[in-house]
């Protein structure tokens, strides 16, 4: 267990009346708690609330007027690490629970019907289970270049899968693509995790259904899966979007800030602090 303090800071010039969407504060999940955590939005600006109950997404969502507007999420996690078994078995498509079923199927960014006969070429003789994927991880970290602004907002997994050049985001979906393409469930994780390059920034991996459970790998290699703080669970990208708008704005400023802690004794284990606030600007 390790505790993890994040923030994130994000400006935004609003040109007209628009409706904002956010998820950017730590999820509720099992293998994390939140010990704190604070959301200030500017002045007139009046959130409303929810998540999602079958991922634990948290999302907020608000009108904004045009002119400045401020969105400043701070929070202090403790995150649980969980022992993975590596005999960890594919579960076959017809035993899969309902709920992960829709994992197995293409979404926009992850084409698994048009990778198929790749997956087959590359992996299908690999050894069913944990080791497949393990594979398919290292394949992608090898053969996939880490180039920050290499690919948009609209680049998918078969896109990269040719060009061979992306981001942590498209990593994972090229990750979650063969997997897939192979009846493996898998899904893509967003999160808050320190490491040394690139600057800090909201960072990406994919999690696999193996042996009736989740497991997380990450493709790019640049953080232990075990001390990411979880912000969203989906299907692809556009499921935990840390922001969705519906209007004209410019972004003027995002900073991601992480900082690792060691474990710190506290005298409440109950429900985390939770304080709502508005700021001028």
């Amino acid at each position: 267990m390790h505790l993890s303090t994040v923030e994130t800071v994000l400006e935004y010039e609003v040109k007209v009346p628009t409706h904002f969407c956010f998820n950017i504060e730590a999820a509720k999940w099992p293998t994390q708690r939140i010990v704190s955590e604070r959301l200030a939005v500017s002045s007139g600006v009046a959130p409303h609330r929810f998540t999602d109950d079958g991922s634990g997404n948290r999302f907020f969502r608000f009108d904004a007027l045009p002119g400045p507007l401020l969105v400043n999420y701070k929070a202090d996690v403790e995150v649980h690490s969980q022992s993975v078994d590596e005999h960890l078995p594919e579960v076959p498509v017809g035993q899969l629970p309902d709920d992960i079923f829709h994992y197995l199927l293409p979404t926009r960014y992850c084409e698994s019907d048009l990778l198929g006969p790749q997956a087959q070429r590359l992996f299908g003789h690999e050894p069913a289970g944990i080791s497949r994927v393990r594979a398919i991880v290292k394949w992608v970290h090898e053969n996939i270049k880490y180039q920050p602004g290499s690919t948009t907002s609209t680049t998918t997994a078969h896109e990269v899968f040719e060009q061979r050049v992306g981001v942590c985001r498209d990593f994972a979906h090229v990750g979650i693509t063969l997997c897939r393409a192979l009846n493996i469930p898998a899904r893509i994780v967003v999160g808050y995790v320190w490491f040394d390059e690139p600057p800090q920034d909201f960072h990406a991996i994919f999690e696999a259904w193996l042996g009736g459970r989740w497991v997380l790998f990450d493709a790019t290699g640049m953080a232990p899966v075990d001390r990411l703080v979880r912000i969203g669970t989906g299907r692809d990208a556009k499921d935990v979007a840390f922001s969705t708008f519906f209007g004209s704005v410019q972004m003027t400023r995002k900073e991601v800030n992480v900082l690792e802690h060691e474990p710190r004794a506290t005298a409440d284990s109950g429900a985390a602090v939770v304080e709502l606030a508005a700021v001028g600007g």
